[in-house]
């Protein structure tokens, strides 16, 4: 038999084994996608490409105190707020009451919901001590229940949370597995989207073992603390039949209920532009290509302490303010008030704009909260009030609550985050080289450096230089940044003969070089005069002498005509005695 003969007979043997066994044909079967049923949650359909598995369970696990409650729970009220789609809520641990008034301040009207049909809670109680266990029995009970609250309210979303108080409840674990199970599977053919919440254990996800059973999707909750500032992570550990972020990400609780922080997800496909944005200050446009910086991109400004980092980006946010545009101050170091108060001595009168909202301070303790509560809060501020400029200052303060490694990945998330929105962030660093100890450098499309230099007498002046501006041409001068209460000025440094000049300096050595000018200039004006003057009487010499050789020319004329006039005569004369000597 051929190849091609033994090729067909073997297809043919699969497709009857296929029909007898009503097997779906790969050739002839289109696969239809996962569908997705969209969470509501900020940030977690991100991460999820679309929200969790429509009609599947889904387990939450994690530590005490990580949200999981929340979660179960803001997916249930979101889905039924945004979606319309009505939800039921068992709880084995709280109340309903309790539930109500425990999300409350988060905006959730569970109580309105129930009144309108589109939720159900339920509270169920298990404690060993007043169950007797006597022979086999089932969860048929908890099955009516849940069966009784979908079908009132035509629910397309379940909470179950936390279903691991039934082990603690109910001793033989054998029968409440295998009913667990049971219950799982029964919420599939019921069609419903199950959020599941559970206790992590020593060793496993769940103390007893949850994710055997939920499969299809398992999110991990964390709450870490390090160096006494905790922070909340999440993490989708499986999500069968669908791509899915892998790493860990930010989540915070505030006053919106639960959020995540897909900052991480995003690429290099953000917009660029050729617009440019002035920096505040004449001279430092110019040394930035007569422009300033590019819009939408990335500015450190780094230097020693007091050399007016600080200073130099408040005169960039004074430019955005003026031209009618947002801006978000992000400090560290310095309350508000005081920040205005200190910049009002370098003529940047910072309360006209934040009385007309286009000004917007966040100012924190970095040691306040950690890495992912700093970034999420600057995430939320920038989605909330939508600046064009942000300016952080100083990123150095970061270094007391994460390492160089994570302070680098939280900046990049935050460049990239303002990137993709089109928005100028500026930040200031605390350095005594011309290197960032936070390695961000790199990360920078403009970096602009300021120094303190020390003269011989004593005196301290500001240095600024421009290290590097992606895309443009820039200088490579050295400029004095120079801070008066007339504002930012830059002014040439003197370079002379293997030095270089500033401050009190400076002027000193101008003021000699400008006498010296003087000087040469007046030692010119004196020879010019005296060779006008040697001109002059040289002049009236030649003028003599043409006077001279004008009259002697006249003479050797009137001789020239005396002599030939002699001639003439003499000529006449023999002639005449000639004709005489004839006559006679």
């Amino acid at each position: 038999m051929t190849p091609e003969g033994r090729h067909r007979e073997s297809f043919n043997c699969y497709q009857k084994y296929a029909q007898k066994r009503n097997l779906a044909m790969p050739l002839n079967k289109k696969i239809k996608n996962l569908e997705k049923c969209p969470t509501g949650i900020r940030g977690l359909d991100d991460i999820t490409k679309g929200g969790l598995p429509r009609g599947r369970p889904t387990l939450v696990c994690g530590v005490t105190g990580c949200g999981k409650t929340l979660l179960a729970l803001e997916f249930i009220v979101r889905g039924i707020q945004e979606f319309d789609e009505p939800g039921v809520f068992m709880s084995f641990e709280e109340t309903s009451e309790e539930l109500a008034k425990n999300v409350a301040s988060l905006g959730f009207d569970l109580e309105g919901l129930i009144r309108s049909k589109k939720l159900a809670m339920d509270y169920v109680h298990v404690e060993r001590s007043e169950i007797e266990e006597t022979g086999e029995y089932n969860l048929d009970g908890l099955f009516i229940r849940l069966n009784i609250m979908i079908e009132e309210t035509g629910a397309k979303r379940v909470g179950i949370d936390s279903i691991e108080a039934l082990f603690a409840g109910l001793p033989n674990e054998a029968i409440l597995r295998s009913e667990l199970r049971r219950l799982f599977q029964w919420l599939k053919d019921k069609g419903v989207t199950t959020v599941i919440t559970g206790e992590q254990g020593k060793n496993e996800l769940t103390r007893h073992g949850l994710e055997e059973y939920v499969s299809d999707c398992v999110i991990f909750l964390n709450h870490r603390v390090v160096n006494r500032v905790g922070t909340r992570l999440l993490r989708i550990v499986k999500y069968r039949g669908s791509s899915h972020g892998t790493n860990e990400y930010p989540t915070m609780i505030d006053e919106h209920g639960l959020s995540v922080l897909p900052i991480s997800s995003l690429g290099f496909d953000y917009p660029v532009t050729t617009k440019r944005v002035s920096t505040g200050i004449d001279r430092l446009d110019a040394m930035l290509g007569g422009k300033g910086y590019y819009s939408g991109s990335s500015v450190l400004v780094s230097g020693t302490a007091g050399t007016g980092k600080s200073s130099l980006a408040v005169a960039f946010v004074d430019a955005a303010c003026r031209r009618g545009e947002r801006c978000l101050y992000v400090a560290f170091e310095e309350a508000p008030a005081q920040i205005t108060r200190n910049m009002a001595s370098v003529d940047f009168d910072l309360n006209q704009w934040t009385k007309k909202d286009l000004l917007r301070f966040h100012a924190i303790r970095s040691k306040l909260c950690g890495l992912e509560q700093h970034l999420g809060s600057m995430i939320k501020l920038i989605s909330e009030f939508r600046p064009s400029v942000v300016v952080i200052d100083p990123v150095t303060n970061l270094s007391a609550i994460g390492s160089t490694e994570e302070i680098k990945a939280m900046l990049t998330q935050v460049i990239d985050f303002c990137k993709n929105k089109g928005i100028t962030a500026l930040f200031t660093s605390l350095t005594e080289m011309e290197q960032t100890d936070m390695g961000v450098s790199s990360l920078m499309d403009t970096w602009v450096f300021l120094r303190n230099v020390e003269t011989p007498s004593g005196e301290r002046n500001r240095l600024l230089f421009v290290l590097k501006s992606r895309g443009m041409a820039h200088s490579s001068q050295v400029r004095e940044f120079v801070l008066s209460d007339s504002g930012i000025q830059l002014t040439d440094v003197y370079v002379g003969a293997g030095t270089v000049l500033t401050g009190s300096a400076r002027l000193i050595q101008e003021a000699q070089d400008k006498a010296k000018t003087e000087a040469q200039l007046q030692d010119a004006a004196r020879r010019q005069r005296e060779l006008e003057q040697e001109k002059a009487l040289v002049q009236a010499q030649i003028e003599a002498l043409q006077h001279k050789a004008a009259v002697l020319a006249e003479d050797i004329e009137s001789i020239s005509h005396y002599e030939q006039s002699c001639l003439e005569a003499a000529t006449r004369n023999r002639a005449e005695l000639a004709s005489a000597r004839q006559v006679d």
